[in-house]
């Protein structure tokens, strides 16, 4: 059995190298999150971040590319495999800790763990 990259989008996701998918809308499993305001194509650390507006005041949330389930592009929404508290208690993204690399993405890492599909 392969280890799943939680860094890494699923090839059912749909996802094309170089599709900007900032302003897309996100879905979790149980109703809309937000909309994209990051995302990386990093191989080894590809995730969005999420603007969760109102919902959760405004928090930004990063979700691992491995969450996401389908990236539909004619609509222009992600679904990800995730429930709204799941993402609301997810660690808050913090742009001045990114830039201290994988051990600032661990903690992602350590939060999401395994898929949930």
């Amino acid at each position: 059995m392969s280890e799943f990259d939680i860094w890494a989008y699923h090839p059912a996701a749909r996802y094309q190298q170089g599709t900007d998918l900032i302003g897309y809308k996100v879905e979790a499993t149980d109703g809309a999150i937000g909309k994209v305001s990051k995302h990386s194509e990093e191989v080894g650390a590809s995730y969005l971040v999420v603007d969760t507006g109102v919902w959760i005041f405004g928090k930004h949330v990063l979700l691992p590319a491995g969450t996401i389930k389908l990236i539909d592009t004619t609509d222009e929404t992600i679904h990800v495999d995730r429930t709204k508290d799941q993402i609301k208690d997810a660690p808050e993204f913090d742009a001045a800790k990114h830039a201290d690399g994988p051990t600032y993405l661990e903690q992602f890492a350590r939060y999401y763990g395994q898929p949930h599909m």
